[in-house]
């Protein structure tokens, strides 16, 4: 029977499937990193007492590539390029969610728009991210070679999440709530198709390299399918919600270091 988690123990049992479902991963998060390290340099004068936090963002997304790439050196693999198709991140820029990179890697200031416009895609991204991984801890937080890094990672996200509530309510009160929601509407939207097409091409390169038959690559496209309908319908709305989250001032402090997973 498929389920989540026999799927991804099938994943991880395979040298070849771990290794690149690792590298997508670690390239994600080492790619937001760096676009949070930027945005963290380019904060308006008004915002400057949010860099801190963008910063303590942008140091999680580079310590959760960095312990991707430890799982991986940990069973004596390298990391491998990562399709285009599977690049999730990448593939959210060309398609307008995030700056623009071209904007991060000049040196003219961000606006405030430009800020709030961050915390919105990131409010819908994180989402995804927090629900992922708490998926992932569900099924392997007591894993001997995952469990630590999965029950960090998901920590990570659901802070990251808390953040961008707590900063997109501070915005609406000062005005911007008509364009954070129209910002929301719009990046979920787009996400969910975006996830839907990663889905699919990740899936694809799995079963090429776990052998899976016809029949059990197109129940889990039709799968994936059915996921993205049902976003399409209503599942969107999850991630254009606003609400005070319990753990405030999530980013508040410095990163705390990556532990040792080789």
């Amino acid at each position: 029977m498929l389920s989540a988690k026999s799927l991804f123990q099938e994943i991880l049992d395979n040298d070849e499937s771990y290794r690149l479902f690792c590298s997508i991963a670690a390239s994600g998060e080492s790619q937001g990193g760096w676009e949070n390290a930027r945005i963290a340099a380019l904060v308006p004068a008004s915002e400057r007492e949010l860099a801190p936090k963008i910063t303590r963002h942008g140091a999680d997304e580079d310590k959760h590539g960095r312990i991707f790439n430890a799982l991986m050196k940990k069973r004596a693999l390298e990391p491998v390029p990562v399709p285009p198709e599977t690049d999730y991140t990448m593939l959210l820029e060309k398609h307008g969610i995030g700056l623009a990179h071209e904007k991060l890697k000049s040196d003219e200031p961000l606006t405030v728009q430009d800020i709030v416009t961050y915390l919105a895609h990131s409010r819908v991204t994180e989402q995804r991210a927090s629900e992922q991984m708490d998926l992932l801890r569900k099924h392997f937080a007591d894993h001997p070679d995952l469990g630590r890094a999965v029950r960090m990672i998901s920590s990570d996200e659901d802070n990251h999440l808390a953040y961008c509530h707590e900063e997109l309510l501070r915005f609406a009160a000062a005005g911007h709530g008509r364009a954070i929601q129209r910002t929301l509407r719009e990046s979920a939207l787009a996400e969910i198709r975006i996830y839907r097409d990663v889905s699919l091409a990740v899936m694809s390169h799995m079963g090429r390299i776990l052998g899976w038959s016809r029949t059990k690559s197109a129940v889990l496209a039709a799968g994936i399918h059915a996921v993205y309908v049902y976003e399409r319908v209503a599942g969107w709305r999850r991630m254009v919600s606003l609400r005070m989250p319990e753990r405030r001032n999530a980013l508040g402090g410095p990163a705390p270091s990556a532990p040792e997973f080789a």
